[in-house]
């Protein structure tokens, strides 16, 4: 079985939105086999977004996901990464589907509710960084 990292962002979570993310994964038949609340401290934010340090807006994305806790889910299922990806729609939610959570629920680029691994390898990265083993 294949496990993927969802994050609900601190805007999902200020909207009482954490409840309708999970429903959506879980309706879809996928198996929610880790979640917890927490901060994000400097060091796993630098970690998890090292791909955009040097980028100009990463001062705010670092603002933005330390506003407030943020749920971790690990989900287990068959190809879902791929599943999952397809349940929330693309990172600019204004262009995403209707029915994906992003395409329902967000407008914006960086306040797009959830963020969700893009590959099988970046999510053994991920769900590794919010979670031990015998979290799961």
């Amino acid at each position: 079985m294949e496990r993927t990292l969802v994050l609900i962002k601190p805007d999902a979570v200020q909207r009482g939105l954490v409840g309708e993310v999970t429903r959506r994964l879980e309706a879809k038949g996928l198996k929610l086999v880790g979640m917890k609340m927490m901060h994000l401290n400097e060091a796993i934010i630098l970690e998890h977004y090292a791909h955009l340090a040097d980028k100009p807006f990463f001062a705010g994305v670092k603002k933005f996901m330390q506003s407030t806790p943020v749920i971790a889910q690990c989900w287990e299922g068959v190809e879902v990464v791929d599943a999952v990806r397809i349940i929330v729609g693309i990172t600019k939610a204004r262009a995403a589907d209707a029915g994906s959570v992003r395409g329902d629920l967000a407008m914006s680029l960086q306040c797009n509710v959830v963020h969700a691994s893009d590959s099988s390898e970046t999510a053994k990265r991920e769900v590794g960084r919010f979670f031990k083993e015998d979290e799961l």
